[in-house]
């Protein structure tokens, strides 16, 4: 599996044009990106995120249950 990192200050000039296309209203976002994987398969993963670290942690666990349904209903087709 790649190296996953996380980078919450790297970026900032992104993060911040990010943060403030999403509006006043959004007070925490998370941002995961993946290089193209390499001969071997191998990819690196980096996660980004603006917010109360708690918060985006339940984003991200909320986002992988959403991803869990998803696959469990198109398995049940």
């Amino acid at each position: 599996m790649g190296k996953i990192s996380v980078k919450p200050k790297q970026g900032e000039m992104q993060l911040s044009k990010i943060k403030k296309a999403m509006g006043e209203d959004c007070a925490c976002f998370v941002l995961i990106s993946c290089s193209a994987p390499s001969s071997d398969g191998k990819m690196n993963v980096e996660m980004n995120y603006e917010g109360d670290e708690s918060l985006a942690a339940f984003l991200v666990e909320n986002a992988a249950q959403v991803f869990d349904d998803r696959l469990l209903q198109r398995e049940s087709k």
